[in-house]
């Protein structure tokens, strides 16, 4: 089911905004533009806002669709389970390709930034004759991130293992100062958080809510354990859609990881490049990172 909301729109002028419910989930998502149909979604701890830059220097050549992963944002944010299935990618990837099927789109390009980019990684897999091409933003394939662990990544990515202590750990801690938490979560050095003062305020919005704070921390305990079952499951499966990478030159993925080389292992036909900046491409280089997907999902 499809739900239209009427709403202004000052992040993404032009475009609409819908609730799709899907079996498990409602989705928020905006929809705008014309074209092959591209989804973007989103990382933590943020929402589809953050391609508010982006989406309309895309518009005119695709068809877009943004959605909150389910935890996040204004999607729902439903219960858990000791085994974390609820939120893991495969359960995300369930309800984008549901969101799809609902706006028409059999087939369709996707890119995702951090953990939407996990999230389109599993899309890849377990939709394989749905998604034509995808893209990837600063990440590397999660099974491999744990697995080549190091000094300089564990300070870099802290929170990946402050998240995945059993609740209410880090629930309670976060909690306490949400703001805290979330400024400290985005202020990476060696870049300053890209954030406009209206974006941030949207993510800090949805981020003082205590269910999207637990949900967000099923995320990463989920991608620490189910989702790498999941991955060794597949005995070898490989992504078969062409795929790009982008990555930070200035961030942990270029120092700690050879982000080309752990893709290949993952998917048959794998390009890409870094751009000049840290980890919110998206945010910081909306040009650059437009220019880059458009290239790729044209050609």
């Amino acid at each position: 089911m499809i739900k239209e909301l009427q709403v202004s729109d000052s992040f993404f002028p032009g475009f609409r905004m819908f609730d799709v419910t899907t079996s498990e989930a409602t989705i928020r998502c905006r929809t705008g533009g014309s074209g092959p149909p591209l989804l973007l979604l989103h990382g933590s701890p943020q929402t589809h806002v953050m391609w508010h830059r982006v989406a309309p220097l895309l518009a005119d050549r695709f068809t877009i669709v943004a959605a909150d992963l389910r935890g996040y944002g204004d999607s729902s944010k439903p219960p858990s389970t000791p085994d974390h299935e609820p939120y893991t990618k495969r359960a995300m990837a369930r309800d984008m390709a549901q969101v799809m099927t609902q706006f028409g789109h059999e087939t369709f390009k996707v890119t995702g930034h951090d953990r939407g980019g996990r999230v389109a990684h599993r899309l890849a897999l377990d939709h394989a004759e749905r998604v034509e091409k995808i893209a990837v933003l600063d990440i590397a394939p999660t099974r491999e991130m744990y697995a080549h662990t190091t000094d300089a990544f564990a300070r870099a990515y802290w929170h990946w293992f402050f998240l995945i202590l059993p609740e209410p750990f880090p629930e309670r801690m976060i909690l306490a100062d949400p703001e805290a938490y979330f400024s400290r979560r985005s202020n990476a050095k060696p870049i300053p958080t890209p954030f406009t003062p209206e974006a941030r305020a949207e993510y800090l919005r949805c981020f003082r809510d205590p269910a999207m704070v637990h949900a967000n921390c099923e995320d990463y305990r989920a991608a620490a354990t189910t989702d790498i079952d999941h991955d060794n499951a597949d005995g070898g499966k490989m992504v078969e859609a062409p795929l790009l990478v982008i990555w930070g030159k200035n961030g942990p993925i270029e120092s700690c990881f050879d982000a080309l080389a752990l893709w290949r292992l993952r998917a048959r036909q794998v390009e890409g490049h870094s751009l000049p900046g840290g980890h919110y491409l998206a945010e910081q280089l909306p040009q650059e990172t437009a220019d880059s997907l458009g290239r790729f999902f044209a050609a």
